[in-house]
């Protein structure tokens, strides 16, 4: 869907704009990248572009954080990085969250495919260079 998007992260709250402009209505973001791709990083400067006050960190080990943006309303930030199982996302509350209507970004989706509802926006970061990053939006 369109053209990669490549930035620095210096330049990473225009990739967050661009990004934001660029979902339209879909509510669950399913954000793939490597380990130290920047997922949170970007997901932090999404968070900051669309108005949030609180300080937006990692989940990984919380596996759900949720944040209040003016412009948003309720989002999510879930990493399943240490999902063993859908069956473990699913008895954490996952899945009913993916499905409340609240803005979703996701990390590491591929863990528990079977939980996402059916129109999920697919996006995926590269590491490029050191502090370079590429952004592919992988689904419309």
């Amino acid at each position: 869907m369109g053209k990669p998007y490549s930035f620095t992260l210096d330049t990473i709250r225009d990739a967050a704009r661009w990004f934001l402009a660029q979902k339209g209505d879909h509510r669950v973001i399913a954000l793939q990248g490597d380990m130290g791709a920047g997922k949170t990083t970007f997901v932090r400067a999404c968070c900051d572009e669309l108005g949030v006050a609180d300080a937006v960190g990692s989940p990984t080990y919380s596996l759900v954080n949720e944040y209040w943006s003016p412009v948003a309303g309720t989002i999510y930030h879930i990493d399943l990085y240490r999902i063993a199982e859908e069956e473990e996302a699913r008895l954490a509350g996952i899945e009913d969250i993916l499905f409340s209507g609240a803005l979703c970004f996701v990390e590491w989706p591929s863990v528990a495919p079977g939980i996402f509802p059916g129109s999920v926006l697919e996006a995926r970061l590269s590491v490029t260079s050191p502090g370079g990053r590429r952004l592919d939006i992988l689904s419309p």
